[in-house]
């Protein structure tokens, strides 16, 4: 967490019951100042893991202040050698992520594209299935009622003839 106060920013992390802290001037690089104290994290729990939570008074640790202030000197200039190294690792990390990210986003694209042509051909079908089910409806009412239609019209055929032809 950070937290701003005028120009400068409180950079912490809490492990192991254990609270590292800094105080950056405001342009002082945030992932700098989390791999600082992320640096002197690892460094205070390889030294001192086991004596964390037996101690009884402060400034019991005092004697890790040599590798604090050593590893502040080394982080005190952000452009030096080793700490644009590490911002450009970091950016790098972030660069992989990022396109890892597209291309799973470019990934899901395709896929709605397939599921698109997908819909539109079950819509084509759906519609040519509609359109051959009237047509066999139509086919089998004609088959059916065909047979009564011809017999029918004969007897009316033979009725016109019969009464207004014949007579």
């Amino acid at each position: 967490m950070s937290y701003e106060s005028g120009p400068y920013y409180l950079h912490y992390l809490i492990e192991g019951g254990v609270c590292y802290l800094t105080l950056c001037d405001r342009g002082y690089p945030k992932k700098l100042a989390y791999q600082y104290l992320e640096e002197l994290q690892r460094e205070f729990f390889s030294q001192n893991q086991s004596q964390i939570e037996t101690v009884a008074r402060p400034y019991a640790f005092i004697k890790f202040d040599t590798f604090i202030q050593k590893t502040k000197r080394l982080y005190l200039d952000t452009r030096t050698q080793r700490n644009l190294n590490k911002m450009n690792e970091e950016l790098a990390e972030v660069q992989q992520i990022m396109t890892r990210n597209i291309q799973e986003v470019l990934g899901q694209g395709e896929k709605l594209d397939h599921v698109s042509r997908m819909s539109s051909n079950l819509s084509m079908e759906s519609k040519k299935y509609e359109r051959r089910a009237k047509d066999l409806s139509r086919q089998a009412l004609i088959k059916k009622y065909m047979p009564l239609a011809v017999v029918l019209g004969l007897v009316l055929l033979f009725i016109f003839f019969r009464y207004y032809v014949l007579a």
